[in-house]
């Protein structure tokens, strides 16, 4: 959290591989876990209605900025299994294996010359030219898996 940092933070949730299923945006003077709770609870899940199933988040891994007794709390009432690092105890080099993804999925939103320094004073602007960016990237991962 930096106290006097104007601007703005993007918040995205992806999925294993990478593809951006939510995204938002804060104010930058606040703290990372702050969006973690709206982000979870806009994730859709899907219903598969042949088998009865509801296709839900299974884990969420994040990185010490998110490590709060409550948050764990949380996630856990919503039955989602919580990898988080602990604040003092766990290094940040073991969530490597999976937090790369994450960190390409920003590096892919922020390649987009619109959103990398913020041009729009609008809040919903911003947020469109953000929302328009994940189907971008989702619509040239799935050109590159069919051809």
């Amino acid at each position: 959290m930096d106290r006097g940092k104007p601007g703005s933070k993007m918040h995205v949730l992806s999925d294993a591989n990478g593809l951006p299923l939510l995204v938002g945006v804060s104010a930058g003077n606040t703290h990372d876990s702050e969006g973690l709770k709206p982000m979870v609870e806009g994730h859709q899940t899907r219903h598969d209605p042949h088998r009865g199933r509801h296709f839900k988040p299974q884990c969420l891994h994040a990185d010490k900025a998110y490590d709060r007794t409550d948050l764990r709390k949380w996630l856990r009432g919503k039955r989602i299994g919580v990898r988080i690092a602990r604040k003092g105890i766990e290094s940040s080099e073991r969530l490597g294996r999976r937090r790369w993804v994450i960190e390409r999925t920003m590096s892919w939103l922020s390649g987009y010359r619109r959103l990398s320094p913020r041009y729009e004073r609008d809040l919903r602007n911003y947020l469109a030219f953000l929302g328009l960016a994940a189907a971008l990237c989702c619509y040239k991962r799935l050109v590159r898996l069919t051809t």
